[in-house]
């Protein structure tokens, strides 16, 4: 099995068995995003105590490489700090928007190709931007096109 067919299965893994994919009682912070060109939809919920993400929820519903990212992306930050999970975020978006490196992002480089896709760029992402706006305590939708 060669390293892209590797990849296809762990996001076909994610999408059918997402990681923390649940409501949370009582968030601390919460976000909801969307992806009109696709249809993805997320609402990330955390639970940030004395600056550690404890706990990581999402719900909502889109296309695989969506679904999989939201899935990858919770299991990523749960029990980071949260400066942790921003330069995480960073690193992420240069990896799928940018020609960022993949090499130390573990599992998270199975969506370095996506980058070849712009249009699916906005669904590898959106749970990460929605992510940030949960962080920075952002109330707006994030929303990944204008």
């Amino acid at each position: 099995m060669d390293t892209r067919e590797l990849y296809q299965q762990v996001i076909l893994d994610h999408n059918l068995s997402p990681k923390n994919f649940k409501r949370i009682e009582e968030p601390t912070r919460t976000a909801v995003g969307h992806n009109p060109l696709c249809g993805d939809e997320v609402t990330v919920s955390l639970i940030v105590e004395n600056g550690v993400i404890e706990d990581v929820g999402f719900q909502g519903g889109g296309c695989a490489i969506s679904q999989a990212s939201a899935s990858m992306m919770t299991a990523s930050v749960k029990g980071k700090t949260v400066s942790e999970a921003r330069a995480l975020f960073e690193k992420f978006h240069a990896m799928v928007a940018e020609d960022g490196e993949s090499e130390a992002m573990g599992r998270l480089a199975a969506f370095s190709g996506v980058r070849e896709f712009p249009a699916r760029v906005k669904c590898a992402s959106l749970s990460w931007h929605t992510l940030k706006a949960a962080l920075d305590e952002r109330a707006e939708m994030v929303v990944t096109e204008e």
